[in-house]
């Protein structure tokens, strides 16, 4: 689609938003549709993810994919009306007898950029909370998975008006494009690099951006806990999609007189799950040959430095873009794997002998989309929470904190801006406004100019009573 194209579909939606934006049945009726629609092409954006990946399980689509997705759609129904009730609150005194309330209202036609890693649940998810929130909405998948893109574009633009809800395709010219459009709110979701490309070509526009981003989510093992459940549950969280997940575990902190446990523990959970994995049609492909060659890049450059690489898996025999878990030990700062997100099976193992130490290593990076930390103990796990800035956590299991409808899910930092899910997504896409209705006779009748006589004593009293 051109530049020009873009443009008048944003137009159009514009314009069709001031004519009437959509009440409360008509955005219920849309998430069905949008729930039927994804009911009946689950097999085709299955197979379309298969496709891009070259290999992908259909339970994991399933699980991590649509299942989500219809238990939003679900979640919203069921709260819909609840959200956009409007809510009084305590007027000021002296503005007495007015009453004050806010409500939320849809901003208009908003642009939603999918990402590649989950392109059905990172498109859709997006529009979930735009239409329960009143939008209009124009997506973007990722270019870099385009079986399922187009799958997206057609089942979207044959179910819904162009003026309402439109998907486009396209490289990365038409992403630069889509990005500078003048939006009413952009939804991007991406890497950390690509998301400052974003807000640079949102800011000319003023348009408020929402960046769903990544970073190296740290997993901490207290000393305590138990290695056998924390290598089994971390593994879990780390192999969804080959790794190639923004909230993955990015690399573990364990005292070093674990590291033996730890290995053991994790080469048996990865049998376990992935029983000839050179051959098991349950564990997923890297996306492409680029980031195939990054990931193997990064093992050269740490065995170089000293690693010590620790392959996870009995058949070890490479083919196409399969790329074999693997734990690397005796890692420093100056790796490459250490240094940006893994975004792969590859899960580097760092030693530091305390709590302490951990968080301050933690702190001295960029701030991660997730943290995971494993201990039984209250106090120190609320030490760890006071004395950390992740965007969400997880306590004793990975990745799952994404998947409570009920608590926002967003980064913080370099990890992103903006929150979604639930109530947190329809509170993004909409514009909380605030509104105070005064009665015909009110105290602050008495305050108009000119200021003299009893209404400077009012003056003075005022500021009595407004003291702390």
């Amino acid at each position: 689609m051109s530049e020009v194209n873009l443009q008048t579909v944003l137009e159009a939606q514009k314009l069709a938003f001031r004519k009437g934006s959509p009440d409360i049945e008509k955005r219920k009726d849309s998430l069905k549709k949008l729930s039927l629609i994804i009911e009946e092409n689950k097999d085709r954006l299955i197979e379309a993810v298969y496709q891009d990946f070259g290999l992908r399980s259909r339970e994991e689509t399933l699980f991590l994919e649509i299942f989500p997705l219809q238990d939003e759609i679900r979640h919203a129904l069921k709260h819909l009306r609840d959200w956009t009730k409007r809510r009084y609150v305590r007027g000021a005194w002296f503005l007495l007898p007015s009453t004050a309330y806010y409500q939320y209202q849809p901003l208009g036609s908003v642009g939603i950029m999918g990402a590649w890693n989950y392109q059905v649940l990172l498109t859709l998810s997006p529009l979930i909370d735009a239409i329960a929130a009143g939008n209009h909405a124009i997506l973007k998948p990722s270019e870099i998975a385009p079986a399922s893109a187009e799958v997206l574009k057609e089942i979207i633009n044959s179910n819904f008006p162009k003026e309402y809800i439109h998907c486009v395709t396209g490289d990365e010219s038409l992403a630069k494009k889509f990005s500078a459009l003048p939006f009413d709110h952009l939804f991007f979701t991406g890497s950390t690099k690509i998301g400052k490309l974003i807000m640079a070509a949102a800011a000319p526009n003023l348009t408020p951006v929402t960046l769903e981003l990544g970073g190296k989510s740290p997993a901490i093992i207290h000393k305590s806990f138990s290695v056998e459940i924390a290598a089994k549950r971390i593994m879990a969280g780390k192999l969804f999609n080959a790794g190639q997940t923004c909230v993955a575990p990015d690399y573990v902190i364990i005292p070093q007189a674990l590291n033996a446990k730890f290995e053991l523990q994790v080469k048996k959970n990865v049998s376990r799950f992935y029983p000839n994995i050179t051959q098991n049609e349950q564990y997923s492909h890297i996306i492409n040959q680029d980031h195939y060659e990054r990931l193997s890049s990064i093992l050269i450059d740490a065995e170089e430095k000293g690693a010590r690489i620790v392959e996870l898996s009995d058949n070890t025999s490479m083919k196409d873009t399969l790329l074999t878990p693997k734990l690397v030990f005796n890692v420093s700062n100056d790796m490459e794997l250490m240094q940006e997100e893994i975004f792969g099976p590859i899960l580097p193992v760092l030693n530091l002998e305390t709590i302490e130490e951990a968080v301050d290593y933690v702190n001295d990076k960029p701030k991660p989309l997730a943290l995971y930390y494993f201990d039984n103990n209250e106090k120190r796990i609320n030490w760890v929470l006071n004395n950390t800035l992740s965007g969400g956590v997880t306590l004793n299991d990975t990745v799952y904190h994404l998947a409570q409808h009920n608590l926002p899910f967003g980064g913080v930092g370099a990890s992103g801006m903006g929150h979604y899910h639930g109530f947190d997504g329809f509170k993004t896409f909409s514009k909380k406004r605030a509104v105070m209705h005064q009665k015909r006779f009110a105290a602050s009748d008495m305050l108009h100019p000119p200021f003299t006589g009893i209404k400077k004593k009012l003056i003075k009293i005022m500021g009595k009573l407004t003291r702390v």
